[in-house]
């Protein structure tokens, strides 16, 4: 007896005949945006609460957690998946018949034979295209593509729980959006691979001026690339980002690895020190916020006992205005390091000594005195390598 195709389907004992579904690799947006809130989630299951401030991987979280309950169109994504309401009430709108019914632009509806649905009415023109190529698009990498850049954000992450690097108040855009580096934005990494933003004329009512702009290609941690404008990543990162700072080379870790606690195993290097000079001479004394600053590996007292005979205190007797004691620190790189950033401040005078021999004082500079102690605690935390002086504003800002 012959066997029909029923038989044979339903004999199939080993599902040879099974048909196994390809699933795709690819993640979409949401895929990603469920996974991150989902990490959200996990941290509330297991701290019963939400993530704070108190660490670095808390606040990216709690920053990225700020960002959902801002944005509506991703609360309303997420809300399914809140398992903790931790996103409060989401409105999703519900239209009714007759609003569906009324919105049928494209006469979907009709039942007379229309066939303008084959007509191209709502084709961009070419001069709308092309006005459209300036708005960011955002799309999602492969795993193959962006599994080089994972190992890049994870590192990152290493480097911030280790204190190779910090994050900062992210400003001046011109100066410290940079291809190559890694920053902050609405709860998550983005690294800035290429830029061609350049210099455009900007025309408006107040008067044109020339800045910098042009589009990005911007990496995220979850694993979209965008290729936002230069000026609108910077915005982004101002309003709710920080920047990540490059890592500490060895040198520069002689500064970092005093962090205000002191162990056992550390090395008093001495004392950074402040100084104002008490000579009556018109030339040193009419100078506002003039200072020396020095390192001693003595007690500073000690150090100025015989400062009227010494020409780096201008043969004059001095008062201490402020000393900071610091360990595991290379001192002849703190004073390079002191001289290239108060340069332009330098005193820039010629003294004489009793026997009418002229000297140039070194060390002093003309700075007000919240800056330097400013610069002091950089200085010994390490963070002064991400700083500079800016003489026109009497300020430390950010490279």
């Amino acid at each position: 007896m012959a066997k029909t195709l029923d038989d044979i389907f339903n004999e199939d004992d080993f599902g040879l005949l099974d048909s196994n579904e390809k699933k795709s690799v690819i993640k979409t947006d949401e895929d990603r945006l469920l996974e991150s809130f989902e990490e959200i989630n996990s941290f509330f299951e297991k701290n019963k609460r939400e993530p704070s401030t108190s660490s670095i991987a808390e606040y990216s979280l709690l920053a990225r957690l700020k960002e959902f309950r801002n944005n509506e169109s991703k609360k309303r994504i997420a809300k399914p998946f809140d398992r903790f309401n931790l996103l409060g009430a989401v409105e999703y709108e519900t239209p009714s018949i007759d609003e569906i019914l009324n919105d049928d632009e494209l006469g979907l509806l009709n039942s007379d034979g229309d066939n303008s649905i084959f007509e191209f009415k709502h084709t961009p023109q070419i001069d709308k295209r092309a006005k459209a190529e300036s708005v960011a698009q955002r799309k999602s990498l492969s795993d193959d593509e962006f599994e080089k850049y994972e190992a890049m954000f994870q590192n990152v992450h290493r480097d911030l729980k280790s204190g190779r690097r910090k994050m900062l108040p992210f400003n001046d855009a011109e100066t410290n959006l940079r291809e190559g580096n890694f920053y902050l934005v609405d709860g998550l990494l983005a690294y800035l691979e290429s830029s061609d933003a350049e210099k455009v004329l900007k025309e408006n009512k107040s008067g044109d001026r020339i800045r910098i702009d042009g589009p990005t290609f911007t990496v995220f941690e979850n694993g979209t690339v965008s290729n936002l404008l230069f000026r609108s990543l910077a915005k982004a990162i101002q309003k709710n980002g920080k920047l990540i700072t490059q890592p500490i080379d060895d040198i520069e870790k002689d500064l970092a690895i005093n962090s205000g606690i002191v162990k056992e195993e550390d090395v008093k290097s001495g004392w950074i020190y402040i100084l104002k000079s008490k000579l009556e001479n018109p030339e040193i004394k009419n100078i506002k916020n003039l200072y020396k600053i020095g390192f001693s590996t003595v007690p500073v007292e000690t150090r100025i006992k015989n400062a009227n005979k010494e020409a780096t205190y201008l043969y004059g007797d001095v008062e201490i205005v402020a000393k900071y004691s610091c360990y595991n620190i290379n001192t002849q790189y703190f004073e390079n390091l002191l001289h290239r950033l108060f340069a332009s401040v330098c005193l820039d005078i010629d003294l004489y000594d009793a026997d009418g021999k002229r000297f140039i004082p070194r060390e002093w500079f003309v700075v007000p005195l919240n800056v330097l102690n400013e610069a002091m605690e950089l200085f010994i935390n390490g963070g002064i390598v991400n700083y500079r002086f800016d003489n026109s504003e009497n300020e430390l800002i950010l490279k």
